[in-house]
């Protein structure tokens, strides 16, 4: 009786936080449609948002993918100083600090900003904190997989190989690219 209790508290639970999660998600995407509005067109707001979070992500992912010295704290940090980059960027060219031509251009500049942000951040925090031991690293870093993976089987058939494939999609996407032009 007791499982029978357990098993029904945990689904009104996990019914409760739908409901909330629903109701907060039309809420942020009403929000949205309503900074969206202020754009002349929606483009415009998307470039922002690039800016404003892909741009910083992209330069902590690619650091810390090559570079395995890189810390959690450097990462963390490096995002927000990225985020803090392309909003300084952002306002100043609304504001008319500084001239960075249509939205679109200043949305560019903002994202060259936060990227440079970012990683300025992320090594300059990467060399003043304790790395993570290697072993924690294994796999997630490149160069560093595991004995096993970097063994191709010998088995492999020619459409699963990455040169292959690879050379097979420039190829295509060359050859479509000159007829369309």
């Amino acid at each position: 009786m007791g499982a029978v209790r357990e098993v029904g508290h945990e689904r009104r639970y996990y019914l409760n936080f739908g409901r909330i999660a629903t109701v907060v998600g039309i809420l942020i995407g009403i929000l949205t449609a309503l900074i969206a509005s202020g754009y002349s067109n929606i483009m415009d707001y998307v470039q922002l948002l690039f800016s404003f979070f892909n741009a910083p992500l992209f330069a902590t992912f690619i650091i810390a993918m090559f570079w395995k010295r890189v810390t959690p704290a450097a990462g963390l940090w490096g995002l927000i100083a990225g985020t803090v980059g392309a909003a300084v960027a952002h306002y100043a060219n609304s504001w008319g600090w500084v001239d960075l031509g249509s939205d679109q251009a200043a949305a560019f500049w903002g994202a060259i900003t936060a990227f440079l942000a970012d990683a300025i951040v992320t090594v300059g925090v990467t060399l003043v904190t304790q790395p993570k031991p290697v072993e924690e690293l294994r796999g997630l870093v490149y160069g560093m997989a595991v004995a096993d993976e970097r063994q191709l089987p010998s088995d492999r058939v020619w459409y699963r190989r990455p040169t292959v494939l690879a050379t097979a999609i420039l190829t295509l996407a060359t050859a479509l690219s000159l007829a369309f032009i």
